[in-house]
């Protein structure tokens, strides 16, 4: 592998043995493998560790380390390579509701995608954990998208689109956005706030996500749960350090290198949640 170049590995990891050209159909095969493939996950954060968002140091961590990250790691990497396969594509930031109302304005705290295929626009997403589309999503219409996993639709209301996730029968709101174009010291802004602010959901936190067809993996702390199309949710409790780093590794596709407090930091939020049963 060492005489690939990095968009050559990165198709590779993804499925492809030549640059596919830049169609709906391609998108679409990108975003879905990409989400299957590499996982979401906040290890750095947990750990306190610098998270850097330039494209070299993602590089070097996801395609070669064998880690996953977020969403200004994520979508960076992605539209990285949609650039270098020829779509006209930038990037965007938004508001993260889930959760909470959704008209709530909580911070540019997420990273996403615009991409323009024919005239027709396009929002791609692979850095939203574990409720990221799995398909893109036509910009301009309100009607319900499918997916390869569950529906999802956008609403527009003064200025600002508003992603929606159809969980069972309810609509739940996951992020507000705009088209206002980005500079890169507004990711570095948004990425600075999310890895290091002590109110950040990520920082000292453990959280992952990876999909596969007909289902969504998700951990949060020591809380794991398989999430299906067809039938109830699967949930349980990891009960030590060791079960949760075979979890991260053979369940979400993690490469865990040795750290001096990985295992101390993942004892410690076994004992935590075993302490707020």
């Amino acid at each position: 592998m060492s005489g690939l170049t990095h968009t050559q590995l990165y198709l590779q990891r993804l499925g492809f043995d030549s640059p596919p050209p830049p169609t709906l159909q391609t998108l679409q095969e990108l975003q879905l493998r990409h989400v299957c493939t590499f996982a979401f996950e906040s290890l750095s954060t947990l750990l306190h560790a610098p998270v850097p968002i330039d494209l070299p140091s993602l590089e070097q961590k996801v395609l070669f380390d064998g880690r996953g990250g977020y969403c200004f790691e994520l979508n960076h990497l992605f539209l990285a390579l949609l650039q270098a396969l020829g779509f006209d594509a930038r990037g965007l930031t938004g508001w993260v509701v889930m959760g909470g109302p959704p008209d709530a304005r909580t911070g540019r705290t997420h990273r996403l995608s615009l991409v323009t295929l024919d005239g027709v626009r396009y929002v791609s997403d692979v850095g939203f954990g574990g409720m990221v589309p799995s398909s893109p999503l036509r910009l301009d219409t309100h009607a319900p998208q499918a997916t390869a996993h569950e529906p999802y639709r956008l609403t527009f209301n003064e200025g600002t689109y508003t992603l929606w996730a159809q969980v069972g029968e309810e609509w739940r709101g996951l992020y507000v956005f705009d088209l206002q174009p980005q500079a890169d010291i507004d990711y570095v802004i948004g990425n600075w706030y999310v890895s290091t602010h002590p109110a950040s959901p990520f920082v000292g936190h453990l959280k992952a996500a990876l999909l596969a067809p007909g289902k969504r993996h998700t951990l949060n702390g020591a809380s794991y749960a398989t999430h299906y199309l067809d039938r109830p949710s699967e949930k349980r409790v990891i009960e030590s350090a060791d079960e949760l780093l075979a979890l991260l590794q053979a369940t979400f596709g993690i490469r865990l290198r040795t750290h001096p407090c990985l295992r101390q930091t993942l004892d410690a939020l076994v004992v935590a949640n075993v302490q707020e049963r």
